[in-house]
């Protein structure tokens, strides 16, 4: 959006459900059926999309492909069982950002053989990690978070595992829920946890059904992870380095500081890790050895950033608009230090499960 005179490329402005338009909808039932939904606002035509992200204002813009974006996904016939060494740990997957696609998330599983016909973990040791973002946008982002904490158990008593990074939008969610319309100080103005959830897709059927151990499992995510060489995390920034120079340090400090419970601290935190497009652009690269060098690692692997947006495909600050994002799998780009994981499923993209390591 427009910056004020004097204003910085990080400046926000206090925003309100009346600053945005909502895109007509249609709901249509069946399980495989999804359509855009009225967590999708847009801002106005005539605010330009602003360098990175304030969450004060709505997130990524919609494609506008007319009044409604529907994808129907076929039931995918379980595939054989991920194959598994014959000794030492098992194959490592990563999934990208959910967003409440249930539907897309299982397909997107068994096509990989990871679960089965039912839904059951069928991968064994396998290794499989969920790089953030369960919830908002879509319809059903408890059940994911159902799936990905029922997975867990399975995976553990089959050998392997399942686990999960902390997204900006499980910060939004746990946000919205214990501070509500609390003010914050969002850096110009005032602001709520509660405002920036409705704006950024919050669906009132996952407040609903949102239950103590859900927030307590949110709460608990780490939010880095190296595994096999490959430095996991959420969002496309070095915002990271703010909160520790090691990834225990980082881990424990983001921890703390939903500990401590303050709505200030937590809006900073949120604010930090809405930030992206850190690697794209000149000076990528750069940004990435920054942080491998400081947590270690030879890659890394992030959702948060929709790779059409990435790829400059859609999204132009001139509002023009797009046939929309074809990806077939994760994007590789910053010299080949980056692996972008997020494949839009909230704008008729793809949810990508993908097998490391992958080839440049």
């Amino acid at each position: 959006m427009t910056q004020g005179a004097g204003q910085g490329p990080e400046a926000e402005r206090t925003a309100t459900l009346r600053d945005f338009r909502v895109p007509a909808y249609v709901h249509e039932t069946g399980p495989y059926v999804r359509s855009i939904h009225p967590g999708d606002v847009v801002p106005p035509a005539e605010e330009a999309y602003p360098e990175g992200y304030t969450p004060t204002q709505r997130d990524l813009p919609v494609i506008n492909r007319g009044d409604t974006v529907q994808v129907r996904v076929e039931p995918t016939p379980a595939a054989a069982p991920a194959p598994q060494p014959a000794s030492g740990p098992g194959p490592l997957y990563v999934v990208g950002d959910v967003h409440g696609y249930l539907d897309e998330l299982v397909a997107a599983l068994q096509e990989q053989g990871l679960i089965d016909a039912s839904g059951q973990w069928c991968a064994g040791t396998t290794r499989l990690w969920f790089l953030g973002d369960f919830t908002d946008r879509g319809p059903d982002g408890i059940g994911v978070i159902d799936l990905v904490m029922r997975l867990s158990a399975e995976a553990a008593a089959a050998g392997g595992y399942c686990k999960a990074l902390m997204g900006n939008h499980e910060l939004l969610l746990l946000g919205a829920k214990r501070f509500g319309d609390t003010p914050v100080n969002s850096g110009a103005g005032t602001a709520t946890f509660q405002a920036a959830w409705l704006l950024n897709g919050g669906q009132k059927t996952d407040m609903d059904r949102l239950q103590d151990h859900h927030l307590q499992w949110m709460a608990r995510l780490d939010a880095v992870e190296e595994v096999d060489g490959y430095l996991l995390l959420h969002s496309d920034t070095t915002a990271y380095l703010d909160y520790g120079d090691s990834i225990e340090a980082v881990n424990d400090t983001v921890r703390e500081t939903l500990t401590r419970n303050d709505a200030d601290e937590v809006w900073d935190l949120f604010r930090k890790f809405t930030k992206r497009f850190s690697f794209r652009d000149e000076g990528g690269a750069d940004a990435v050895r920054s942080l491998l060098d400081t947590y270690g690692g030879t890659r890394v692997v992030h959702g948060h950033s929709p790779i059409p947006y990435l790829l400059g495909e859609v999204g132009s600050e001139d509002g023009e608009e797009s046939s929309g994002p074809v990806v077939e799998g994760p994007h590789i780009y910053a010299d080949g230090l980056a692996i972008a994981m997020d494949g839009g499923v909230t704008m008729a993209g793809k949810l990508l499960v993908q097998q490391l390591p992958l080839d440049s």
